[in-house]
């Protein structure tokens, strides 16, 4: 692991709740994988992870939900 930028804390493996407000649709997204720092909680998300989040809000919109929370670990391709 490499440190953080922000405080110099280390960066660790681990989950996080990513939302997205999009005015009129909120996503949430649970166990989202992600590096976050020890010390300041500073997240990171890798470009694959991120590919998935993408393709989990664009499928979010065109349900033209009000509100669409899943996990991410069921809702993956990767």
């Amino acid at each position: 692991m490499s440190n953080c930028p922000i405080c110099n804390g280390q960066k660790e493996t681990s989950t996080i709740t990513f939302s997205v407000d999009l005015g009129d649709t909120i996503v949430i997204v649970r166990n989202t994988p992600a590096l976050v720092c020890s010390l300041c909680g500073e997240e990171w998300i890798d470009d694959a992870i991120a590919q998935n989040l993408e393709e989990v809000v664009n499928e979010a919109q065109t349900k033209h939900r009000m509100i669409e929370v899943v996990d991410f670990a069921l809702e993956s391709v990767a």
